[in-house]
């Protein structure tokens, strides 16, 4: 077993969120306290707020918070970058400073006691944790249906996605550290946590409705997730594309032979059979070069960008974590 008193840092990332924040932060500081009180984790443990560019209150109230209760630190990035980029900017900024991370929303759906489920699975030699809704009964039939339907087409293009888990997870500081070796700056964390490898299990809990405010994720920004989750993770679409070009030549071929049997026969018009013949080998060659040519782009696609994912502006409490790390 792992050395008890662990360092912890829990990862928030916020979004407008001056009118849940108030709310969830007590909780987060709540259960971490009955986790130090417990002596599952250290009193170095910390609770990172990120704020992902809000235009409203949110950092205000994180420098309020942080003010109050040396264990509430916060970082904000320099405009909005998404939430997998402001997950990401909260493990890589505390993995020099933990043992594990958890990372949850701000909104108060995910139970929150699942930490101490997950903490004591790190414990038993887990390195990742995932956190796994029991059911989607709180949910519409319509996002039940859509989620549903984008786990089974995520598995169905290949990409190894733990189903009915969102981000919350704990990590450890070896996964951390593996996952910082990662490149892609179009995120898709679900999908990138299960390729770093290492030990891990799952905390199944049941997920609660929101506690003030808005959804940040409305029905366009979870296509768009789930089309960053497929052409970050997987080039089976151009595959497809392949796929398509090579039957479209087979059957283009057939069109040939069966408009030169019609022409010996003479039951096609004059001119038909060459425009046909023309017309069905080209759009074959086209779909096929394309299908191949993407193959290419697809692999330099996924590779080569290496634009920042994140960029912090400002920081409250890190500082101070920084000097307690320099003195162990």
């Amino acid at each position: 077993m792992k050395n008890n008193q662990v360092v912890l840092y829990i990862i928030v990332p916020c979004y407008n969120e001056e009118k849940v924040l108030p709310l969830s932060s007590g909780m987060f500081l709540d259960v971490l306290y009955e986790m130090i009180n417990d002596r599952d984790v250290s009193d170095e443990s910390r609770i990172l707020f990120v704020d992902d560019g809000s235009k409203d209150n949110t950092w205000n109230i994180i420098n309020e918070l942080s003010d109050k209760d040396d264990h509430f630190i916060g970082i904000a990035q320099s405009r909005n970058r998404g939430h997998q980029n402001a997950v990401l900017a909260g493990l890589m900024e505390s993995k020099d400073y933990c043992d594990i991370t958890i990372s949850i929303d701000c909104d108060g759906q995910d139970d929150i006691n699942a930490m101490k489920e997950m903490v004591e699975a790190y414990k038993s030699g887990a390195d990742v944790v995932y956190g796994v809704r029991k059911s989607r009964t709180t949910d519409t039939f319509f996002k039940r249906f859509t989620a549903q339907s984008f786990y089974h087409l995520l598995s169905w293009m290949g990409v190894e996605a733990i189903y009915n888990h969102a981000d919350y997870r704990l990590l450890s500081s070896r996964v951390l550290e593996a996952l910082s070796k990662f490149e892609e700056v179009n995120l898709f964390l679900r999908g990138m946590i299960p390729l770093v490898g290492f030990n891990s299990t799952c905390v199944y809990y049941d997920r609660n409705k929101r506690m003030a405010g808005e959804t940040h994720y409305p029905f366009h920004k979870m296509m768009s997730l789930a089309l960053d989750g497929i052409t970050s993770l997987s080039i089976k679409p151009i595959r497809f594309i392949t796929t398509m070009g090579f039957i479209v030549v087979l059957l283009s071929f057939v069109g040939i032979i069966w408009a030169i049997v019609g022409y010996f026969n003479h039951t096609t018009v004059q001119g038909w059979a060459s425009t046909t013949c023309v017309m069905c080998f080209v759009a074959g060659i086209q779909l096929l070069s394309i299908g191949i040519i993407g193959e290419y782009i697809g692999k330099i696609y996924l590779e080569v960008k290496h634009r920042p994912r994140y960029i912090i502006s400002d920081r409250v409490g890190i500082r101070d974590c920084k000097s307690l790390n320099d003195n162990k």
